[in-house]
C-alpha cells in the first residue's frame, strides 16, 4: 500500500479558497468594518458550482465568528469604550443595552439585521450572556438569513 501526501488540485484549491473567501467576508461583515457576504453569496449560489448547503454553512459560521468579536468588544467596552474605533457611540450603545435587558437573549435571533443587529452582539458581551448561549443564538439567526437568501436567490433562476 503506497501513501501518497495529500494535495489540492487546481480545481480543488480554488473551490477550497472560494469557501475561504466567502467565510471571511462572512466573517468581516459581522464585525466593524463595512462587507456584503450576501451579495458574495448570491453570486456564488448563481454559478451553479458549489453546494448550497455548504455555502450557506461556511457564511452562517463566518458570519457567528465574527459576531462573536463584537461579544468580546462588549465584555471589554469599559477599557475600549472610548477608542476612536469603537464600533458604537455611547448613546448608541445605552440603546442596545436597554433593547438587550428588555428582550434579554432572544434579541440575538435577530442578530443579523444590519446596524442594530452588530449592536445587539456588543451589548450581549457587555450584559456577559454566556458564550455557548450567545454563539447558539446568533448562529441560527444568521443561518436562518442565509437559508431565506439562497432559497429566494434558488427560487428566482
Amino acid at each position: 500500500m503506497q501513501i501518497r501526501p495529500f494535495s489540492l488540485s487546481g480545481e480543488r484549491m480554488l473551490d477550497f479558497t472560494t469557501y475561504v473567501a466567502l467565510f471571511s467576508a462572512a466573517f468581516i461583515a459581522a464585525t466593524i468594518f463595512p462587507m456584503q457576504s450576501e451579495a458574495i453569496l448570491v453570486g456564488l449560489i448563481l454559478s451553479d458550482r458549489f453546494s448550497v448547503v455548504l455555502l450557506v454553512l461556511v457564511a452562517s459560521v463566518g458570519n457567528t465568528m465574527g459576531a462573536a468579536v463584537n461579544w468580546l468588544l462588549g465584555r471589554s467596552v469599559e477599557r475600549y469604550r472610548d477608542s476612536r474605533w469603537f464600533p458604537l457611540k455611547p448613546d448608541k450603545l445605552q440603546r442596545a443595552q436597554r433593547w438587550y435587558q428588555r428582550y434579554g437573549k432572544w434579541s440575538l435571533l435577530f442578530s443579523w439585521i444590519p446596524v442594530v443587529g452588530d449592536a445587539v452582539t456588543v451589548a450581549a458581551g457587555v450584559m456577559r450572556e454566556p458564550l455557548p448561549t450567545f454563539l447558539a443564538l446568533v448562529f441560527i439567526g444568521k443561518a436562518l438569513r442565509y437559508t431565506v437568501l439562497a432559497g429566494t436567490t434558488l427560487s428566482m433562476i
